[in-house]
């Protein structure tokens, strides 16, 4: 068996010698007397020529036989080419086919024949060797490395929250309910109280982790699973954790326009960085904005997608909206010392999607038990929460950042689903 010693994006400095790659015929080009297979690898596609008068007969006859995504390991000399799109090329001494495709292919990853949404999904792992998908989940990855960069370079404690809990985390959304031994268990809505209850002994921690919502969802921004980054840090309150965001958003989208042009382009996309500071809007504004232009919003109406759209025509790129009704939010977060019926929540909104919402907590365990039974739950379900504040709880502060939707505004994408790697929703629970 041939074993591997490049990949595509080295071999322009090894012109003249031999190499090994492997990887996927992205496609094959017979033209008689010189034919052309497109091999793809995980960092670009090479070129293969095989012309007849220097290549074996046999090679000449397995590169007749060859189809899409059959998978193969090639060794030859690289030669630079002539082609415009590719700077150099392999002529090929030796061809071992690893694996044959069987044909034909559900949907085309060369993207010459569009498939729709569906089908994308229902054959992801073709619709992964796409450029336009390989772009979308780079960019993802990097989002993810930057928002972890920020924390750790700032000695953030970074915590596992557990995905089975006894209890909602922050009471309205649906939970899925789970058996676990002899009692009852959910899949948990959110890290909130844990990752609380890190903030409160470590001072300063982040997490990233899936979260699981019952809503009945058949929205392009909603999905039943999905990865929040979240972050919590203790004395500060939520105009301090405002600031925290907006450096940690800011750092994201320049290490994606920095380290992610070419995937950028594959996807048509400028990223536009929003002007700093960005903008704080409080809740009762941003309802009179609309009901200005023509929404019906009414103070204690949560946003609709089309009115975070409007919103980012009407006040920018990028901004928060702060001190929301408290009624509308969860229970943990602090009511405002003059008006409680305001609480001292954010939202970021970012390309007129909501990516990020975030409050100042409760750390007074007799307030956190009024809060608890004014929306309808039981306080001894939160005992153990309630009771970690009880010895030496400062105030603290927090935020989410969903995985999925930062995604869509960066990459452009209309459909969460098109950002998650295996969506699942009221519809769809494989692949």
């Amino acid at each position: 068996m041939l074993k591997r010693t490049h990949y595509t994006n080295e071999l322009e400095k090894n012109v003249g010698k031999e190499a090994v790659l492997s990887g996927w015929v992205h496609d094959v080009r017979l033209l008689g007397k010189i034919n052309f297979v497109l091999l793809r690898d995980s960092e670009g596609i090479t070129q293969i020529a095989v012309p007849q008068e220097k290549v074996s007969k046999e090679i000449t006859e397995v590169v007749k036989k060859l189809h899409q995504e059959d998978v193969l390991t090639i060794k030859g000399k690289i030669q630079k080419s002539k082609s415009k799109d590719y700077p150099v090329e392999m002529i090929p001494e030796k061809i071992e086919v690893v694996s044959k495709s069987e044909v034909p292919l559900p949907m085309d990853p060369r993207e010459v024949t569009k498939a729709n949404l569906d089908t994308h999904m229902e054959w992801r792992v073709i619709d992964f060797r796409t450029p336009e998908s390989k772009a979308i989940f780079k960019i993802q990855t990097e989002i993810l490395r930057a928002f972890r960069e920020f924390f750790n370079k700032r000695n953030y404690i970074e915590m596992q929250p557990p995905v089975i809990i006894a209890s909602a985390s922050e009471g309205g959304a649906e939970l899925f309910q789970i058996p676990y031994f002899e009692k009852k268990a959910y899949l948990a809505q959110s890290p909130q109280l844990y990752k609380q209850m890190g903030a409160i002994s470590f001072e300063k921690v982040f997490s990233v982790m899936p979260i699981f919502r019952a809503e009945k969802f058949d929205q392009p921004t909603h999905l039943n699973e999905i990865r929040q980054m979240d972050m919590e840090q203790a004395f500060i309150d939520d105009e301090e954790a405002m600031d925290i965001l907006e450096e940690c958003f800011m750092f994201i989208l320049c290490e994606v326009k920095k380290n992610m042009k070419d995937e950028l382009k594959v996807l048509c996309r400028e990223l536009i960085i929003p002007k700093s500071p960005l903008k704080r809007v409080t809740y009762d504004e941003v309802v009179k904005i609309l009901q200005k232009n023509g929404e019906k919003i009414k103070f204690g109406d949560d946003f609709t997608k089309t009115q975070e759209k409007a919103m980012g025509k009407l006040i920018g790129d990028a901004f928060f909206v702060k001190d929301w009704p408290a009624e509308i939010k969860a229970f943990y977060a602090m009511p405002d010392e003059k008006n409680p019926k305001v609480c001292h929540a954010f939202d970021l909104i970012y390309n007129g999607l909501e990516i990020c919402s975030g409050t100042q907590r409760i750390h007074i365990p007799e307030l956190l038990t009024k809060q608890i039974k004014s929306k309808g739950l039981d306080p001894k379900d939160f005992k153990f929460y309630v009771d970690a504040l009880r010895y030496g709880a400062p105030h603290h502060s927090g935020w989410s950042i969903g995985l999925e939707r930062i995604t869509m505004a960066v990459t452009g994408k209309s459909n969460i689903r098109e950002v998650t790697m295996f969506p699942r929703d009221r519809n769809r629970i494989t692949p």
